[in-house]
């Protein structure tokens, strides 16, 4: 939302805001917090309703559907609405999503205190980057404010070489404190926002423009005071966090960066000074992780899926995770996972520790279940907004801390014991990884914390702290003492209605109390008669009087004095305890900090043992140069590697293996709904997968550590952007050629497909021999440009993959099987039928592809036009190979001629229900006589030869030379 939009919906109708001395002394009193907060809508309480007025109420009205109401006094009739502040949640939501920012207008003087209007002032602005309220956040995610600042002294985004400054970025959570710092180039930098998502983005004066890539996952972008952005400013602002913040950051807008966002997280904090949970400002190098853009994130659906099952996604497939420490962790670690191969490896060793040990991993499971989100609460500790509840929270996740380490001090093994899922009996030693006995070290048990809580405050106390009952009994005597006057005064008072009962002789007296006239002896008029002298009349009813006694009197002032005291004594009592409980922020995160690590990970080794993943191998270092041999087992080697998501949402799942040696290129080709894009993407998570500390979902995996993932799968259209669907691709395609590197893994999924034929291909293979020349990328690239097989032939690191299926009575079937070499078919005309394209128009494309076959048999050479495709065709080949045509010409040619004796077990030779691969396999097959190639054996009838090739087995170019060697012969025999 704009500035000005933000201020026509909060700010006073002009004739009210231009007589500001003619206002009642609370409409006055609304128009100062606007006037002081500008940029959001202020909400005033008026008792139990937060109150907007003017255009302010017709905006909350309209947003919020609530009721607009109108108010009259001196001013005149202004609107007026309000929503109720013990159901605000839903409402703030409401005006969160509709771009609004939001001031809290609270009431901070006791009303009955107050001797005319009451106090009021701002105690927080939330936002959608800086919401701390349960009620507002999704547990057990990160809810990121971010801010961006320019290196040098300013100028606009699209000046000359302002695509090369440095740029700082930092983001906050202000619900947990935690505090991430870097800074790169804008393209990096647009990278990191894509990967953290931030709900708000706080630009600084010399920042260059940044767009979510993704609408769905966007943030709202806004300038901040540009002062904040100061240098100077920002090393004082940031000088009670950090110990010389000039010296902690590489580049000065990454100072200037941090500065602006602690500013900003302070300021809709309501708070006077620094945010001191804010312990954790953390500078880090998105180098030091795999990146992941967004592209990638969204196509590899780490997070979201937008198909029909829109919770299967990676995130979810992994997350068994018991607390919200777990699960935020969890998604960390998907989001930035590991480079460095030891630490993978230790991730590894703890996952691998925690499946082998079963009772282990359950024993902190269940503990773990009953943990409270220490991050959390702890920042509302030490924001002093934390009632008895969230302190009795917070015990009670400390109480489990012993319990976890006795757990985990029996979750060792002897050494060498099976690091598989399931593979070792539970031992006594202790944990025998480093990483989990580091854990292990790290659950500060608090004990001093757990204790002072424990004795202070009640085990079910009530929400409200000014309500008493807060502070356990013996934890201060005199609070105790003041109890026991009130408690014994209430006592005494309960008895005196028996008594003077008896005393006066009337059944119906009653004893009773409120608030406006205190303790009361009531008499109904038919009895005032026998009233006794000592009774002072208070008050006068309709047919009954209420009496006072001296006693009762003394009693009363004892009892309200006790209770106002202990009331006060209670409350300072809590605060003072919540304070002895913020002291200790640090080690309260820290130790959030590992309960966190301890849940992902347990949640990893839960996923492992019951899906049957694996521990893959790593391999280290670059083995492959660019133009130079390749080391076959350097690269990606998976057995039976399985799709973690789709595994999951189907009966059955076709595993396949994976052999990419580093820096090779794997040309894929196969029917539509074959599984290429599946196979690619299983490839990909099992490097995810692999890299963020989990098992892999395979029978054995040996992977290399990438540094960078791209993915070019899909695309869609972006009209208001200006980009065709094509545009988008090729921006796609543009991001991963300039960026990616020898230690890339590079997905391409039909490149060049949103444009002509020819123009499209050219692209493809120019990617591909860029791919490979250039950049020495490990790539996977499926195409339907089956030209683009011979690249195999061309380029020593350049191999090809095909999926198979069978066609049978016109029905095909996809057997998601990945073998060696090239397909002969997309089955497109096929796959249009099983969507349901009507019958006629499936007959007539099958008529056209006929035709068309026809034409290519007779004109033997021709290439597509140039709006042509290059799909295959329902037994075709590719029609813009005329090699591949001529293949096809023999298949038919032989299938006809040949007898149809079958080998033993195998089909029919030649049979066409079967795709034979074109291109060639690394080893050729043998026939059934063991020789190597089908045209191989002794001279004899050529009818009998004939019969005896074995096409189902052969290769297309086998196919050539077994005709080749046919007609020889035919002409040997004149």
């Amino acid at each position: 939302m704009e500035p000005a939009d933000r201020e026509t919906a909060t700010g006073l109708p002009p004739g009210i805001a231009a007589a500001r001395e003619e206002l009642t002394p609370m409409l006055s009193q609304y128009a100062d917090l606007c006037a002081a907060h500008e940029d959001a809508l202020v909400l005033f309480q008026v008792g139990d309703f937060y109150e907007a007025f003017c255009e302010a109420a017709e905006t909350v009205a309209r947003v919020c559907e609530v009721t607009l109401t109108e108010r009259s006094d001196s001013t005149g009739d202004y609107p007026m609405a309000g929503i109720p502040i013990d159901n605000a949640a839903p409402y703030l939501e409401s005006l969160l999503d509709a771009g609004y920012r939001v001031a809290l207008g609270d009431q901070v003087e006791d009303a009955e205190q107050a001797s005319g209007l009451v106090d009021r002032a701002v105690t927080e602005v939330i936002t959608p980057g800086t919401v701390v309220e349960d009620d507002l956040l999704e547990s057990g995610t990160t809810n990121y404010v971010a801010a961006v600042a320019a290196e040098g002294d300013g100028g606009e985004s699209d000046t000359p070489g302002a695509s090369d400054r440095r740029v700082g970025l930092a983001a906050v959570d202000v619900s947990t404190g935690e505090c991430l710092v870097t800074a790169g180039d804008r393209d990096a930098v647009a990278g990191e926002l894509d990967r953290i998502a931030p709900a708000e983005l706080i630009a600084g004066p010399d920042a260059p423009a940044f767009e979510p890539s993704d609408a769905e996952r966007g943030w709202t972008t806004h300038d901040y005071d540009a002062d904040a952005f100061d240098r100077r400013t920002a090393t004082e602002r940031l000088k009670p966090y950090l110990p010389a913040p000039e010296r902690r950051f590489d580049a000065d807008a990454e100072l200037r960066a941090a500065g602006a966002v602690i500013a900003y997280a302070e300021y809709t904090q309501g708070d006077d000074g620094p945010l001191s949970y804010v312990t954790r400002i953390r500078r880090y190098d998105p180098r030091d992780r795999l990146r992941l853009d967004a592209a990638a994130q969204r196509s590899l659906e780490l997070f979201e899926n937008r198909g029909l099952g829109a919770s299967d996604t990676l995130f979810d497939a992994l997350d068994e995770t018991n607390c919200a420490l777990g699960r935020r962790c969890l998604e960390r670690w998907l989001r930035r996972p590991l480079v460095d191969a030891d630490a993978i490896r230790s991730r590894h060793d703890a996952v691998g520790e925690l499946a082998d040990r079963s009772l282990a991993r359950e024993g902190v499971a269940d503990a773990l279940s009953t943990a409270y989100d220490l991050e959390r609460l702890v920042s509302r500790v030490s924001r002093g907004r934390a009632d008895a509840r969230d302190l009795r929270s917070l015990h009670r996740t400390l109480a489990v801390v012993p319990e976890l380490k006795a757990t985990l001090a029996g979750a060792g093994g002897e050494a060498g014991a099976s690091s598989e899922p399931g593979g070792a009996d539970e031992g006594p030693a202790l944990p025998r990884t480093d990483h989990l006995r580091d854990l292990r070290d790290r659950l500060d048990e608090l004990t001093e914390v757990r204790e002072l809580i424990d004795g202070a405050v009640a085990v079910d106390p009530p929400q409200e702290i000014t309500e008493g009952g807060v502070i356990r009994e013996g934890f201060d005597g005199d609070l105790d003492d003041l109890r026991a006057t009130e408690r014994e005064g209430r006592e005494w008072v309960a008895a005196l209605e028996a008594s003077e009962r008896e005393r006066t002789g009337i059944d119906s007296l009653s004893v009773g109390h409120n608030q406006v006239h205190g303790y009361y002896i009531e008499v109904t008029d038919a009895n005032v008669e026998k009233v006794p002298d000592d009774y002072r009349r208070r008050q006068t009813l309709k047919n009954s009087e209420r009496y006072v006694t001296p006693e009762l009197k003394e009693r009363e002032e004892e009892i309200v004095g006790a209770a106002e005291r202990a009331d006060a004594l209670e409350y300072d009592l809590f605060v003072d305890v919540r304070e002895r409980v913020a002291a200790e922020t640090e080690r309260i995160q820290g130790l959030a900090d590992a309960l966190a690590e301890l849940d992902a990970l347990t949640s990893l080794a839960a996923v492992a043992v019951a899906r049957d993943y694996v521990r893959p191998e790593l391999r280290e270092g670059p083995d492959a140069d660019v133009g130079g041999a390749v080391d076959p087992a350097g690269g990606v080697e998976i057995e039976g590697g399985r799709h973690p998501v789709v595994e999951r949402a189907e009966e059955s799942f076709v595993p396949n293996d994976a052999d990419l040696p580093r820096g090779s290129v794997a040309v894929i080709t196969g029917p539509n709904m074959s599984g290429k894009s599946t196979y690619m993407r299983s490839v990909a998570l099992a490097v995810v997968l692999a890299q963020t500390g989990s098992f892999v979902p395979a029978q054995a995996a040996t992977l290399p550590v990438f540094d960078r993932l791209f993915t070019r799968v899909g695309a869609s259209d972006d009209i208001a952007g200006g980009q065709s669907t094509f545009m988008r691709e090729m921006s796609e395609l543009t991001e991963i050629l300039h960026d990616a590197g020898a230690d890339s893994l590079v997905l391409l999924d039909e490149v060049g497909r949103g444009t002509a034929t020819t123009d499209g291909r050219a692209i493809a293979r120019a990617a591909a021999e860029f791919l490979h020349d250039e950049l020495g990328a490990t790539a996977l690239f499926a195409t339907h440009y089956h030209g683009l097989t011979d690249l195999a032939d061309e380029r020593e690191r350049v191999f090809n993959l095909h999926f198979t299926a069978t066609r049978e009575d016109g029905d095909v079937t996809f057997l998601h099987r990945v073998v060696p070499g090239a397909s002969s078919s997309s089955y497109g005309v096929e796959v249009a039928e099983l969507a349901g394209v009507p019958g006629p128009v499936v007959d007539r494309a099958r008529d056209l592809v006929a035709a068309e076959e026809a034409d290519r048999r007779g004109n033997a050479g021709g290439a597509g036009s140039e709006g042509g495709t290059d799909d295959g065709a329902t037994g075709g080949a590719d029609p813009d190979d005329a090699d591949r045509d001529g293949d096809a010409s023999l298949r038919e040619f032989l299938a006809e001629e040949a007898s149809g004796e079958r080998d033993e077990g195998g089909p029919e030779a030649g049979d066409p229900s079967i795709e034979t691969p074109t291109g060639s396999d690394p080893e050729p097959p043998a026939n059934e006589t063991g020789e190597a190639g089908a045209a191989a054996g002794a001279p004899s009838d050529l009818t009998a030869d004939l019969r005896d090739l074995d096409l189902a087995r052969m290769t297309p170019i086998e196919a050539l030379n077994a005709l080749h060697d046919l007609q020889s012969r035919v002409d040997d025999d004149g």
